[in-house]
C-alpha cells in the first residue's frame, strides 16, 4: 500500500509541476512576447506552488527526506535509535491530526460556506486549501506505516 500511496503522490507532484510550468512560460511569453499579460496565471501558480509545497512535505516525510537534526539519533543505539523514530512519528501524526487533518477541513468548510472565491479564477477557495488536510492523511498515514516498520523491526 505504501508503494501505491508513493506512485499516487509522484504522480500528483510531477502532474502539479508541470502544470505550473506551463502557467509560468504562458504568465512570461503574454507579458514580454504578446504584450497582454495574462491575467490568471499569477494567481494560479500561487495555487500550485501551495499544492506542490505540502503534498511534497508529505511526500518527503514519506521518504524520509524531510529536514531533521541527526545529533541526537547518530549517538544512540539502534533500539534506542528505533524507539526515537516511533516518538518522533507519533509527534507527527499529534500535529498533523488536530492542525492539519481537523484544523485544514474546519477551513475548508468554512471557505465553502462562506463561498469565498479567487480574484482572478473565481474558483472557490476550498478547492484550494484541501491540499492542508489531503497532505495531512498522506503525512499522518507515512507515520502510521513508519511506525509500524519500526515495531516489526523491534520484535
Amino acid at each position: 500500500m505504501r508503494k501505491a500511496l508513493d506512485i499516487i503522490l509522484e504522480r500528483i507532484l510531477i502532474m502539479l509541476m508541470v502544470l505550473m510550468v506551463f502557467d509560468v512560460v504562458w504568465q512570461v511569453a503574454s507579458r514580454y512576447l504578446i504584450g497582454i499579460p495574462s491575467t490568471f496565471t499569477d494567481e494560479l501558480a500561487g495555487f500550485l506552488l501551495i499544492w506542490l509545497g505540502l503534498l511534497g512535505a508529505a511526500y518527503a516525510s514519506g521518504k524520509g527526506q524531510h529536514l531533521a537534526i541527526e545529533l541526537l539519533p547518530n549517538k544512540l543505539n539502534k533500539i534506542s535509535r528505533k524507539k526515537l523514530d516511533i516518538f518522533i512519528n507519533i509527534t507527527i501524526i499529534l500535529f498533523a491530526l488536530p492542525v492539519m487533518i481537523i484544523g485544514g477541513s474546519n477551513l475548508v468548510y468554512l471557505t465553502f460556506l462562506l463561498e469565498q472565491k479567487s480574484a482572478s479564477l473565481s474558483i472557490p477557495l476550498g478547492y484550494i486549501y484541501i491540499c492542508v488536510p489531503l497532505s495531512g492523511l498522506f503525512i499522518t498515514t507515512y507515520s502510521g506505516f513508519n511506525i509500524h516498520t519500526k515495531l516489526t523491526e523491534l520484535k
